[in-house]
């Protein structure tokens, strides 16, 4: 597929990425730095952090906690996963799309091998709507909740940007190149503190593409400029020369590589530079990030999607009501938002292409299929017709 595009339908660049909608030259740090620390409590809660820890994360931008999740915990979410897969397995082959069902590979084998037969299928598998039971009881975890508390204060919302990670082996698609969080979401969240917790359901290594950090890369309280998009993946892209013109990020000197068995877990803020490494080894490296904000800020979302209260400081015994988040497809909103109401595409049942918001965001620098499909969405939402295939 090639396009035509016609210059006035981009950004001119200018070489500083100030003429597109996700540059500033704001500088927040005291919103995600020591001072932003809140007072901690004297008696712990069950599954809290020592003060020294929060610090840490204040501090380092990002804390690991080994064994923090019983195995009992996480099976379910395991259990959910080979559900997933079946599913788009039974469908792939039903549609002739895949020669086998591949039912006899296990949890960390048979997603590569669909992969192979049908390539983008861990993109399928990636794009949920409603969250599933097993993540819901993981992303509402007492004790994970607890040290939520201690970052943000009692009023917490589960934040819209929860993702499922298929990193499956030798894939550029599953491997993120190095950016801040805040370059996926609107321009409120460079003012909010939002906290993630990373979550790896098999030994997350170096060899199968653990989570890399730029420690302290956060501290500036700035949002560098990125760019879009990453290879053939729909990622966004932060260059090393950025991080260390905008960030005060020298990588030799700041790069973590950040290996955590099953059941540990990090912790980060949405300002710290942060990748994973390539996945070399044999088996799919299976993980889930869920984020949480405080439940009085916009959710970051482009007001397509609201977050889900999860705690309510007025009531000990609150009870969480997924019904209106479950309600919104994150993925089908935001290519809504990008077609617009002119907009009339068809979309493809194994459609393996992501596109977002972001894509406005940033100047586009690279094209790909992901990107292709953002303009045509894009055109078709303006009525233009000089985008041609």
């Amino acid at each position: 597929m090639h396009h035509k595009i016609k210059m006035a339908d981009t950004a001119i660049n200018n070489g500083t990425g100030d003429g597109y909608p996700g540059y500033t030259t704001e500088a927040r740090p005291e919103l995600f730095d020591p001072r932003a620390m809140l007072p901690q409590p004297s008696v712990l809660k069950p599954g809290q952090l020592s003060e020294e820890q929060v610090k840490r994360y204040f501090e380092k931008g990002y804390v690991v906690l080994e064994e923090f999740f019983s195995e009992s915990e996480l099976q379910p979410s395991r259990d959910c996963i080979n559900g997933i897969v079946d599913d788009l397995a039974q469908k792939l082959y039903k549609a002739g799309k895949i020669p086998d069902l591949y039912a006899e590979y296990g949890f960390t084998e048979r997603l590569t091998k669909i992969e192979a037969a049908f390539p983008g299928a861990n993109i399928i598998c990636s794009k949920l709507g409603a969250v599933p039971q097993a993540f819901k009881e993981l992303w509402c975890n007492e004790r994970l909740l607890n040290i939520v508390e201690q970052l943000i204060g009692q009023d917490i919302a589960g934040n819209p940007a929860w993702n499922l990670r298929t990193k499956v082996p030798r894939n550029i698609v599953t491997t993120v190149p190095w950016h801040q969080d805040v370059s996926y979401l609107d321009n409120d969240t460079y003012r909010m503190l939002i906290p993630t917790a990373w979550i790896p359901f098999v030994d997350a290594t170096e060899q199968n593409g653990c989570l890399e950090v730029a420690e302290n890369g956060h501290r500036s309280g700035k949002v560098a400029t990125h760019q879009c998009c990453w290879g053939d993946t729909f990622y966004t892209i932060l260059e090393e020369d950025e991080m260390k013109n905008t960030l005060g990020v020298d990588l030799d000197r700041d790069r973590r590589a950040l290996p955590v068995r099953s059941g540990g877990l990090i912790l980060f803020n949405n300002m710290i530079p942060h990748r994973s490494l390539p996945n070399v080894s044999d088996g799919i490296r299976w993980s889930i990030d869920l984020r949480w904000q405080r439940a009085t800020d916009p959710a970051g979302l482009w007001g397509l999607k609201n977050g889900v209260v999860m705690r309510k400081s007025s009531d000990p015994n609150f009870k969480v009501d997924w019904t209106e988040f479950d309600s919104v497809n994150r993925h089908i909103v935001q290519t809504e938002y990008i077609k617009g109401d002119k907009a009339n595409l068809e979309e493809e049942e194994f459609d393996t292409t992501i596109q977002g918001p972001w894509m406005k965001k940033w100047e586009i620098v690279h094209m790909n299929k992901h990107v292709d499909r953002f303009l045509e969405q894009e055109a078709a939402s303006k009525g233009d017709k000089s985008v041609t295939t």
